[in-house]
């Protein structure tokens, strides 16, 4: 492991630890750090094998800091989200909403490089692509916490949930996701217009149909049976 990436570790390490000791509600703690349990090995096993850049592993460790540190307080209840709440004039605690608005925001350029280098994407797509998971996943994740919601202890569930009154709650924090996401990939996007002469020609290359090319659907399956029953002769 990297020097660089060893820090972000420790640094992550750290703050979990601290995040783990006393929290508010322990049943919301773990329901929180299920995903921590998951992700952080899933991340530090990929790395051996797909490394990405050193700002992509900043940008989530960043958002994983604020998962954790939500995770102690619960999101409804974390001090700078009463900051927040005062400073807008809104009328629940904005910690909640933030977390939300840079899971697009911070992780959207990390998706980016795995579907260029991955997918090999390019043009439009690269953009489009990180996007969408963005909101496929803010979509699944408020999915997971009603299943979840439904299944524990009503006050855990409540908790985990951070709904704070609002029915609206899980579409608002979809679009603060999709909000986050499109900030970030308009700032790559202006960055390469300024500074890649390739830019312009990437976007309509991307967008072009090449010659020669055919509907799928009922003609890959014809095609594919026809390839089979050659084999089989």
């Amino acid at each position: 492991m990297a020097g660089y990436h060893a820090v972000l570790l420790g640094v992550f390490a750290a703050v979990w630890a601290w995040a783990a000791i006393e929290p508010k509600y322990p049943h919301d703690w773990l329901l929180e750090n299920y995903l921590v349990f998951v992700f952080v090995p899933l991340i530090l096993l990929t790395a051996r094998y797909f490394w990405l850049s050193n700002l992509s592993y900043t940008l989530i460790t960043a958002f994983m800091l604020m998962h954790v540190v939500g995770s102690h307080y619960t999101y409804a209840e974390v001090p700078f989200g009463y900051t927040l709440q005062h400073a807008f004039g809104s009328g629940r605690n904005m910690y909640d909403r933030l977390v939300h608005f840079c899971f697009g925001l911070l992780l959207a350029y990390p998706l980016r490089e795995v579907f260029m280098r991955v997918a090999k994407v390019r043009g439009l797509w690269s953009y489009w692509f990180p996007f969408e998971l963005v909101l496929a996943f803010s979509g699944a994740y408020e999915i997971i916490e009603w299943l979840v919601a439904a299944r524990v202890d009503p006050s855990a569930g409540l908790a985990f949930l951070g709904a704070q009154g609002d029915v609206w709650d899980a579409q608002k924090d979809m679009a603060a996701a999709v909000v986050g996401a499109i900030i970030t990939l308009l700032v790559v996007a202006m960055v390469h217009w300024r500074y890649d002469p390739a830019f312009g020609n990437e976007l309509r290359a991307s967008l072009k149909i090449e010659r020669g090319d055919r509907p799928l659907g009922e003609r890959a399956v014809r095609t594919m049976l026809g390839k089979r029953r050659k084999r089989v002769d």
